[in-house]
């Protein structure tokens, strides 16, 4: 069996950002050579997420309504974690919601998805450089 590691390094101008890395983990796939295996895709900071979904305006546009509905950023002192000096409790709450990682069986040499199946970075305390760690086991 093989293993493949390589970190994607992403700058998110925005606080919160959904980004479509699909491309980038298929671009690790083929660098690694293995056709058979498994593919875990996870956000290496505690204020982001990895998920996969479809890749529809609409329904990134409801993520945002639906997690600012279940952890608002403001008012900042309604979060404990704030009270240390900063402003992102939001953040991991959000991140606890949308997962740390996911998993895709590699087939034949591909990710292995189901029909509109994307990979997204969820980014929810952006502004600044932030890595994701791709991991390929197989042959």
């Amino acid at each position: 069996m093989k293993s493949h590691r390589k970190e994607l390094w992403f700058e998110a101008p925005e606080r919160r950002q959904f980004i479509n890395i699909t491309a980038h983990v298929e671009e690790v796939l083929r660098a690694s050579g293995i056709r058979e295996g498994l593919c875990l895709v996870n956000a290496m900071h505690i204020t982001a997420s990895v998920y996969i979904n479809d890749d529809e305006r609409g329904l990134l546009g409801d993520y945002e309504c639906w997690l600012e509905g279940l952890a608002p950023h403001e008012p900042l002192e309604q979060y404990r974690h704030n009270d240390t000096g900063e402003d992102n409790a939001d953040a991991h709450l959000k991140r606890q919601i949308m997962g740390r990682e996911v998993v895709v069986a590699v087939t034949d040499g591909r990710l292995d998805f189901g029909p509109w199946e994307q990979i997204f970075y969820g980014e929810f305390d952006g502004r600044r450089r932030k890595r994701v760690l791709v991991k390929i086991i197989g042959e």
